[in-house]
């Protein structure tokens, strides 16, 4: 008989098979006493097991460490004796001294133990990962060139080969139990460790426990047996792994933040560049645009090489007007194709200067603009584009709405204050249509302003990357605008980004063609990734219901494997992301804002993927008012739609509880939890809805300055100038009732650097003393100087950047939890009286189990949030 014959008779087969789950068991075996013999060491080192609180696990070690026998010695109990000794050395302090000798070992001891934990505390700093990477480069670099290759080929199998044995080991529940045990245990003890290379360490960990949860949700969570479980489990399966190609693009693109500095400029002055400032408009209101074009004529720059320019797509005599009156270039076109790129290129055939800066009608830019951008134009003679942040001195809808302004990073402050500084390191950065210095013969050698799709700015970067061209980014405010001014405009302003980049990613695919590095297509294809969020977010959001309504299994597997499985990976990813994002973006916020705009990016991208001309410039509308609080039914309408699901949901879950399978109980709590979950973020959307009243048009701008008034009498009080306007200011001056009353006219003196200027002003109110005053009848230099002194200030916007408290994932938790209690709160009151109560009732005895939390967190929504994916480019 032939060996194969005899390798495919059934007994053969089956002893081999037996013998293979055998060696499977075994080694799943050696690994978890592995695991747990290092998960012991671990805690006998930095725990203090000599407690009163440990000696229930002291008194029963063979329960506790099964793997350590006692009498026979197995796998990995060499380690045991040693343990041992380690324990009697760490349990010495808390023993009673008997012995001399031991008299003289305890003092040695606990010197020693403390010079251990100082060294420890000074590794992070004598370990910084900056001083190890230049260390590893030297001595890389002075090797040969093919054993260079060697190692980090080398290198990189070892990592893959550990990392693979890593992801697709097959554990029980205690071994996978053990494994993220210990994962997350050393996760919590460098979250709080400064440096970089804790922050790499918590992505390694991160990346290792989804990973895994990944690799078993592929091989092991299918039903193949039922079609409509596998239908679901598929339609999740592809939303998670989407959701996962993005966490590891997000980590690629943000792991190590270029953070760079502004270059020097030339001594000589007559080196410098023309540089041409363009302000595109449309139909922005002449108040919108004032203020930007003074502070453009102030920048600090030579008269004689700069020159701005007024692009008015809208032909309106008031605007030509104006810049007659103020003295800048007006430009009309008689034809409008190609919207804001098409204005911006119509200028570009008449203009001459070396460098465009171009800035939104609404973004004034700061005096230093200029000086703060320009240097690196010298420092690097292939660089096309230097982009500096999106700042917004009024708020967004999500922090009026949500009462939440300047208490916690808004929306765009994670793109524009970490995911642009992480393209930076790869040569990656954005444009993104203001606040920009772009070199003039770049634009001319692509061809200008991209034209093909409605996201012209990320499409001209991506153009000017495939050239050759490097870019940079400075994230230092250095211009404020205004934000969206209604949640229906913000949204329209979002369907509009997702529109551009999917039409992008078909047109002009980032990973295909000439022209662009391997990181850099990484980061633009995670830039327009993210735009396709909304159908995997809808699915995550109805996902539960397909048991609970269905009897589908869309996890194939125990209820508490999926526990073991899930949880870590969120978790994991959770603190990850906290870490890198906790200063521009706290956790559980991205769920709320990915949420409002799931359901209305998910068809424009989703037809963009097929049909990718389609679609048209919309202008964002800025400069409104909202005159009266409302709630906007039509734009909340499909979270309302998700919410009644969810309660359709949780009403089968109590009738599958007590009357369904008693084995399927507990995944029936799994499931409710998620739609408890699910219904408490699209609470916290639908908060958003409730529009509150902006009857200011003129925002005012918080600062701290000295300023003097000057009353018709001559007499001159110091004040400190507490906010301003385009048109006002707030003052504090002493006894200013006895100095001062409405309507009296009075001189505000204010400097910039070594120069003083004067504005007439007309007080308005008081009350104590503070004074509300507005400018009366300035002139056109006047006007200038005093958005010089105010909004163009190159401190102003620098000092309002980065005063964000730090991230504390639990607190953002429950943040958000409270966030969807008002929600229906909110929308209790306008429900039919006979319903009304019923909800108050539940709402309410939620928000007290909240209140059982530790004092210190508020359970009202004070501060804001952090997703798998970097927010796009504007």
């Amino acid at each position: 008989m032939t060996p194969l014959r005899l390798f495919l008779m059934p007994p053969v087969r089956a002893a081999l098979r037996a013998r293979y789950q055998d060696y499977r068991r075994h080694r799943a075996g050696a690994l978890a006493s592995g695991l747990m013999t290092f998960w012991v060491a671990l805690a006998w080192l930095v725990l203090r097991l000599e407690s009163p609180a440990w000696q229930p696990v002291r008194a029963h070690p063979r329960h506790w460490f099964p793997h350590i026998a006692p009498h026979k010695p197995r796998l990995l109990d060499g380690l045991r004796y040693l343990l041992q000794a380690g324990w009697l050395l760490l349990t010495l302090p808390g023993r009673q001294v008997r012995t001399p000798r031991e008299r003289r070992l305890v003092p040695a001891y606990t010197r020693w133990r403390q010079r251990m934990l100082a060294r420890l505390n000074q590794l992070p700093a004598q370990m910084g990962a900056a001083s190890l990477a230049r260390k590893a480069q030297r001595r890389i670099g002075r090797m040969p060139p093919l054993l260079r290759r060697v190692l980090y080929v080398t290198t990189c199998a070892v990592a893959l080969v550990l990392a693979w044995f890593c992801i697709s080991q097959p554990f029980g529940l205690f071994a996978q139990f053990t494994f993220v045990l210990l994962l997350w245990g050393i996760a919590m003890l460098v979250r709080n460790i400064p440096g970089r290379l804790p922050t790499l360490m918590l992505i390694v960990l991160s990346l290792t426990v989804s990973c895994r949860y990944l690799w078993w949700r592929y091989t092991q969570t299918l039903n193949w047996d039922d079609s409509l479980s596998l239908i679901f489990g598929l339609t999740l399966l592809v939303a998670e792994t989407y959701a996962w190609v993005v966490l590891v693009l997000g980590y690629f693109q943000t792991i190590w933040p270029l953070n760079r500095k502004p270059a020097p400029m030339p001594e000589d002055i007559s080196t410098w560049p023309h540089v041409d400032v363009m302000v595109p408009t449309y139909n922005e209101d002449l108040s919108v645009v004032r203020s930007t074009l003074y502070a453009a004529l102030g920048m600090d720059w030579p008269k004689e090489k700069l020159e701005v320019w007024l692009l008015d797509d809208g032909n309106r005599p008031a605007f030509r007007a104006f810049a007659e009156e103020i003295g800048v270039r007006y430009v009309a076109r008689p034809t409008h194709e190609h919207a804001k790129a098409g204005n911006i290129n119509n200028a570009l055939k008449q203009a001459t200067g070396d460098l465009v800066a171009i800035f939104d009608c609404d973004h004034v830019p700061t005096r230093s603009f200029l000086q703060m951008t320009v240097g690196w134009f010298f420092k690097d003679k292939k660089l096309s584009i230097v982009q500096t942040p999106h700042h917004f001195f009024s708020p967004d809808p999500f922090e009026r709405n949500l009462g939440r302004f300047r208490q916690a990073p808004n929306e765009g402050a994670l793109f524009y204050g970490l995911v642009q500084d992480g393209n930076d390191l790869w040569d990656a950065t954005f444009f993104c249509g203001s606040c920009a210095v772009i070199r003039r013969n770049v634009l001319n050698e692509i061809g200008g302003i991209a034209v093909e799709t409605v996201t012209e700015d990320a499409h001209t970067s991506l153009r000017m990357h495939r050239h050759g061209y490097t870019s940079a980014y400075i994230r230092i405010p250095q211009a404020a605008g205004l934000a969206t001014e209604s949640l229906s405009s913000h949204i329209r302003q979002r369907i509009r980004w997702a529109r551009g980049m999917v039409q992008i990613f078909r047109l002009d695919n980032p990973l295909f063609g000439k022209g662009l590095k391997l990181s850099q297509r990484l980061c633009y294809v995670n830039a327009m990734m993210h735009f396709l969020a909304g159908v995997p977010r809808l699915i995550f959001l109805l996902a539960p219901l397909a048991f609970l309504l269905f009897h589908a299994y869309i996890i194939y597997a125990p209820a508490l494997a999926i526990v073991l499985y899930v949880f870590p990976h969120m978790v994991h990813a959770s603190l990850t992301n906290s870490r890198i994002q906790g200063k521009f973006r706290h956790s559980f916020w991205s769920e709320i804002y990915e949420t409002v705009l799931a359901w209305y990016i998910a068809r424009p991208t989703t037809v963009a993927l097929f049909r990718p001309h389609g679609g048209v410039f919309d202008v964002t509308a800025k400069g409104g008012l909202v005159e009266e609080s409302y709630v906007d039914w039509k734009i909340s309408q499909p979270y309302r739609v998700l919410m009644l699901l969810n309660l359709l949901g949780l009403i089968f879950a109590f009738w599958r509880f007590g009357w369904g399978l008693p084995d399927e109980r507990f995944t029936v709590l799994v499931s409710v939890g998620w739609v408890i979950y699910n219904m408490i973020i699209l609470g916290g959307a639908t908060a958003v809805a409730f529009e509150a009243k902006q009857v200011r048009q003129a925002h005012r701008v918080e600062i701290t300055l000295p300023a003097a008034l000057m009353r018709p009498d001559g007499h001159m009080f110091a004040c400190t100038l507490r906010d301003y306007s385009e048109g006002g200011v707030g003052v504090e001056v002493e006894d200013a009732a006895e100095h001062f009353r409405a309507g009296e006219s009075v001189q505000l003196l204010l400097r910039r650097g070594d120069q003083e200027f004067i504005f007439p002003c007309v007080i308005t109110r008081q009350f104590g003393n503070r004074l509300g005053m507005h400018t009366d009848n300035l002139t056109v230099q006047q006007q200038i100087d005093f958005v010089q002194c105010t909004f163009a200030r190159a401190d102003t916007w620098v000092i309002q950047g980065d005063s964000f408290p730090e991230d504390r994932p639990l607190a953002s938790l429950r943040e958000v939890m409270a966030l969807g209690i008002r929600g229906y709160l909110r929308m209790a009151e306008h429900l039919p009286a006979f319903i009304r109560p019923v909800v108050q009732l539940f709402t309410s005895v939620f928000a007290g189990l909240l209140s059982l939390a530790p004092r210190g967190v508020s359970t009202l929504p004070v501060a804001h949030g952090a997703p798998l994916a970097a927010n796009p480019p504007r």
